[in-house]
């Protein structure tokens, strides 16, 4: 009987890890979430109160229309990847344009450096 128990014990462990290890089950974060990482990777650049007031600004508008993007293609049923990615692109661009222009060519290029590639999703290499 204690060697039943122990081996159900240790199946509910393996089984709550592996509840544990699949995450939020892929929930997306919120753009009042994203903000919050924004602002704690920016933390580095050493910005004043007026240029973090104009980056949560430039940020808070980029995470909205790319939420906006995703519901459109969401709701229209057409996941053409090559066309979000082309609109992706082109609100990064315009996110980096307005960047340029808070920040200074130090700030800027620790930003295009080492900041945003640490902010970019990180997809686990899970088999189909």
């Amino acid at each position: 009987m204690k060697k039943k128990m122990a081996l159900l014990g240790m199946g509910l462990v393996i089984c709550l890890a592996s509840v544990i290890a699949q995450g939020q089950g892929g929930q997306r974060m919120t753009v009042e979430q994203r903000m919050t990482t924004a602002n704690e990777k920016l933390t580095p650049l050493n910005l004043g109160k007026d240029e973090l007031s104009k980056t949560d600004s430039v940020f808070t508008s980029y995470y909205t229309a790319l939420q906006k993007e995703r519901d459109e293609m969401m709701a229209s049923g057409n996941m053409d990847r090559d066309a979000m990615r082309e609109k992706m692109q082109k609100l990064s661009k315009e996110r980096d344009d307005k960047l340029k222009l808070i920040f200074t060519d130090d700030q800027y290029k620790k930003w295009k450096d080492e900041i945003e590639p640490a902010m970019r999703p990180q997809r686990q290499n899970t088999p189909q």
